[in-house]
């Protein structure tokens, strides 16, 4: 019988962002594409900004319903982004306390926002590669739990009774989407969308591993390298990560997501740079339903938000080709297929 702590501390995760929920769902304008639409399931209207929101309320219920975290449990991620921000939010409403374990380089304003939410930042002593080693052995000394958001958000979201970013975009009105799309992370959101009807993209930028691997059905394949866009591509597949369940990965190169990202701010949606790259990857998509005139609707994620549209802060990106490919796809319906 579960403890009535517990059985607090689950309806506080699953009552948290009610009021937000379903999340919106936002057109992007495009009048060149007629009988085709593009929609942004828009995460970042979730408490914390982005859909790792879910994740780690996914997370924290299963962990609470098993056992594993109980009342005063010390918990433990090992990142200083969306993730840890909306993990420090959750578990300040559950009064634990949370360490983010961060690389040493972490701007200051990104263990800000971690600190904002509740959490207590921590510099790792280890390289970046052993993060994720270092933080479970951190929990294990402090006596607490390790939230790994990379091997356990998939299952947990699949087990999580509240509602799903799935359930939303299957709840819409309307018929199914012709194509759903997200970002490459941590295969998370990939694996709740891959259970729809309707074809599943992913959009992958520069350095990071999924096209590759996906296009190679080589789940071992690693870069080597971060991708420069924040809170999507990784240099290795990780674990949750459903290869088998996604129709098409798109390499997106960086200075498209910046094109991307510039283009919808000008439509006065404060999307962040992830959701540029999956929003260049969605008009890909739309314009090959126009192509082959197929009438459909484009679904894609909006998984965060920025203030100002400023990303990168210093780059050499040159966006201008990718602009004059977004401006024709969106007035005329004209989209060079190709690389890019």
């Amino acid at each position: 019988m579960r403890s009535t702590w517990s059985q607090q501390a689950l309806r506080r995760l699953l009552t948290d962002g009610a009021e937000v929920r379903p999340t919106p769902l936002r057109p992007v304008p495009l009048p060149g594409l007629p009988g085709v639409a593009l929609h942004l399931k828009d995460e970042s209207a979730l408490p914390t900004g982005s859909l790792k929101h879910r994740h780690a309320q996914a997370m924290l219920h299963q962990a609470v319903a098993t056992g594993a975290v109980g009342p005063g449990t010390p918990l433990v991620v090992a990142t200083g982004g969306p993730f840890a921000v909306a993990a420090a939010h959750l578990a300040t409403l559950l009064d634990l306390p949370l360490t983010a374990l961060v690389p040493p380089k972490v701007p200051a304003a990104v263990r800000a926002r971690v600190e904002a939410a509740g959490g207590h930042c921590r510099l790792a002593e280890g390289p970046p590669a052993a993060l994720q080693q270092e933080a479970r052995a951190l929990a294990a000394r402090l006596g607490g739990h390790f939230l790994d958001h990379f091997a356990d958000a998939a299952p947990a979201m699949s087990d999580f009774p509240g509602p799903t970013v799935a359930d939303e975009i299957e709840s819409r009105p309307g018929s199914p989407a012709a194509w759903l799309v997200t970002g490459a992370a941590s295969g998370t959101t990939a694996a709740t969308l891959g259970r729809l009807a309707g074809r599943l993209a992913v959009a992958d930028p520069e350095h990071s591993a999924y096209f590759a691997a996906w296009a190679s059905d080589c789940r071992d394949y690693a870069t080597g390298m971060p991708s420069r866009v924040p809170g999507i591509g990784r240099p290795r597949v990780e674990p949750g990560f459903p290869l088998d369940r996604v129709d098409l990965v798109i390499p997106v190169p960086d200075a498209a997501t910046l094109a991307a990202l510039r283009w919808l701010h000008t439509l006065g949606i404060p999307a962040g740079p992830a959701t540029g790259t999956t929003v260049w990857a969605a008009c890909h998509l739309a314009a090959r339903l126009h192509r082959d005139a197929t009438p459909g609707t484009v679904v894609a994620i909006m998984g965060d938000t920025t203030p100002t549209p400023t990303w990168p802060a210093a780059t050499d990106l040159d966006p201008t080709p990718f602009t004059e490919r977004l401006t024709r796809l969106a007035t005329t319906g004209d989209w060079a297929f190709g690389p890019g």
